[in-house]
């Protein structure tokens, strides 16, 4: 994904994250996903064109905290939104919500699905790192698609 130009960010190509990805980048408990994962997540620091919801740092935070084993400790979980806070694209409003609501009855997802595939398309991503939707086709502008596949 780098440019003749000598610039990685120049061609690359908006990569939304969702939760899961993040999850498996910092859980030890599956070494295989962990490695895809942080690889993923490198390349997108690297090329400058990795994005993310508030959502899914909430989502990190709660799974990293409670169901990691051994938990992650608190202040390490917020070490890590932190971190990923230049990726953040907007905010949470009301009318990303209506569009989502729009999204889950038009194209049958879930309701957070279609929250982060909204966040995903206002945050101008062109594909979405998930193993949580159906990958092969683009949904709302967005293409899922399964780092771990």
């Amino acid at each position: 994904m780098t440019s003749t130009s000598g610039s990685p960010a120049a061609e690359a190509q908006v990569t939304f994250v969702d939760t899961n990805v993040l999850v498996y980048a910092h859980d030890a408990a599956d070494p295989v996903r962990q490695r895809v994962a942080r690889d993923l997540l490198d390349e997108l620091w690297e090329t400058r064109s990795g994005r993310l919801s508030t959502q899914v740092l909430q989502e990190f935070y709660a799974v990293a905290t409670r169901k990691f084993r051994p938990s992650m400790p608190p202040a390490t979980a917020r070490e890590v939104v932190h971190a990923y806070a230049p990726w953040v694209a907007g905010s949470p409003d009301v009318a990303l919500i209506l569009a989502a609501s729009e999204l889950e009855e038009r194209l049958r997802l879930s309701f957070w699905d279609a929250m982060i595939l909204e966040a995903a398309r206002r945050a101008g991503a062109k594909q979405l790192a998930t193993e949580d939707m159906a990958t092969g086709s683009t949904l709302a502008g967005v293409r899922p698609y399964n780092p771990f596949a």
